[in-house]
């Protein structure tokens, strides 16, 4: 059992399981009963996403270090009660079940999955 960290919108792996989509906001010009169908996501999680202004500094970042304190601020979120439960949540859940988390971001290094990877595995989740 364990976590996939994911893209958005590419096509699911076998034993993928459920696709939770940590974004701020739906895909753009999908009807909402295709995005499961079209490999976006079964649950939408906002919760797990940075907040509409860090969503902009990241996408600001430009360099290493406008990255890094994207970095900073959006673990300084997730350390926030729900999110911090949430990903607690999620690490031990990984340890009975498949499920997959995901964004739109092509890019996983300059993504906040990315950050989301490092969190849950400093949980003790079983990531893939």
């Amino acid at each position: 059992m364990s976590i996939r960290i994911v893209r958005l919108g590419t096509p699911r792996a076998a034993d993928e399981g459920l696709r939770i989509g940590t974004v701020r906001r739906p895909p753009r010009g999908v009807p909402k009963a295709e995005f499961a169908s079209r490999d976006y996501y079964d649950v939408w999680y906002p919760v797990l996403s940075p907040s509409a202004d860090l969503v902009a500094e990241a996408q600001a970042a430009t360099d290493d270090k406008a990255w890094r304190a994207f970095d900073r601020h959006f673990r300084s979120q997730m350390a926030e009660p729900d999110a911090s439960r949430t990903l607690d949540l999620l690490a031990a859940l990984s340890h009975r079940t498949n499920f997959s988390l995901g964004c739109y971001c092509e890019n996983e290094a300059h993504c906040h999955r990315s950050i989301l990877r490092d969190l849950l595995a400093k949980r003790g989740a079983d990531i893939a």
